[in-house]
Order: C-alpha cells, then sequence, then structure tokens
C-alpha cells in the first residue's frame, strides 16, 4: 500500500469549511464524508478529514485548541507555478478564507503565499523550481 497523508481538522461550520477546501483545488470523497465530516482528496495520497467538533472529540480527549490564536501546526501544499499559488489563495480568499496572514516568500526559485481557513488554519501554498533545488 502506498503511504498515505490524513489531515484531521476540527471545524465549526462543516459545509462553510467544505467549500473553502474546494475552492483550495482539493475534491470531495463521498466514500468517506457524511453530516459529520468531510473528506477532502487533494491527491491519491494527501487527504484533508473536516470534522465536526462533536465527531472530532471521538478521536481525543484533549481540547480542541483555537488556530486563530495558537500555531499548532504549519501546512504546505505544493502549486504548479507562481500564478498557481496566486489562483488558489484568490479562490481560497473568494470561499472565506483570508489572503497573507503571513507575509508572502520569494526566494527566486521559491514563492509562497499563505491563507488562512475559516478556523484559523493557515496553509502556506507554494511553488518550487525543481531544477533548482540545491542551487
Amino acid at each position: 500500500m502506498t503511504k498515505m497523508i490524513f489531515v484531521n481538522l476540527p471545524v465549526r461550520d462543516l459545509a462553510a469549511s467544505t467549500a473553502f477546501y474546494l475552492a483550495l483545488g482539493g475534491t470531495l470523497n463521498p466514500q468517506f464524508s457524511s453530516d459529520q465530516a468531510s473528506s477532502i482528496m487533494f491527491s491519491d495520497t494527501i487527504v484533508v478529514m473536516l470534522l465536526t467538533h462533536d465527531h472530532y472529540r471521538q478521536f481525543t480527549q484533549r481540547p480542541i485548541g483555537d488556530a486563530r490564536r495558537e500555531s499548532q501546526a504549519l501546512i504546505a501544499l505544493s502549486a504548479e507555478s507562481r500564478d498557481a499559488v496566486n489562483a488558489t489563495v484568490t479562490q481560497a480568499t473568494a470561499a472565506g478564507g483570508r489572503a497573507d496572514p503571513n507575509p508572502a516568500q520569494d526566494h527566486g526559485f521559491m514563492f509562497g503565499r499563505s491563507v488562512e481557513d475559516l478556523d484559523g488554519y493557515v496553509w502556506e501554498i507554494m511553488w518550487m523550481d525543481m531544477s533548482e533545488q540545491g542551487a
């Protein structure tokens, strides 16, 4: 079996968060979605599971933190080009996100911007010219 990454996020408004992540470039996997969770596929191996707070609490006894106040993780999603980075941030912002909670990063061979989702999770959308890697 190919290794996969599942990012599980507690969300306040499942429908609005689902729309945001679809605008971010994911697709809904109805097989693992319900009125308590949305399975958002970014590739065959990268999945974001959006879980209502009640459903999320079934998997942990720890309190749900507030991503708007505290940094909990740094999450990056690759894009095909600089233009795709900008387009993705624009689409995610139109779906209720907040553009550029962190400054844009431009290192020539690597370019990134960030977008904050409806619950405060910050996603870095980044492009890297792999031919320049190590240069």
